[in-house]
């Protein structure tokens, strides 16, 4: 892969992370989409040699997956019908 289609990806997927954060408070599924947003950065990360950005965006994609997991229980236990 060469190094601009290395930087593109890592453009959109930085980019992508940083959105799907801004929208994390509009609804539990942003939350998830930034997790996945972690786990594209982190690939860009080790595709660009960048190991310990891409083991940080593995930690933060892991942080991410449980507020994902604790903020869908507590949506669930608060209004059960809409689950």
């Amino acid at each position: 892969m060469s190094s601009y289609a290395i930087t593109a990806f890592g453009v959109i997927a930085v980019g992508f992370m940083m959105v799907m954060y801004a929208l994390e408070r509009r609804h539990v599924n942003f939350v998830v989409a930034f997790a996945a947003g972690c786990i594209l950065s982190s690939g860009y990360g080790f595709l660009s040699g960048a190991w310990p950005f891409g083991i940080f965006e593995l930690v933060w994609a892991l942080v991410a997956l449980r507020r994902y997991s604790t903020a869908r229980e507590a949506r669930r236990t608060v209004d059960p019908v809409s689950s």
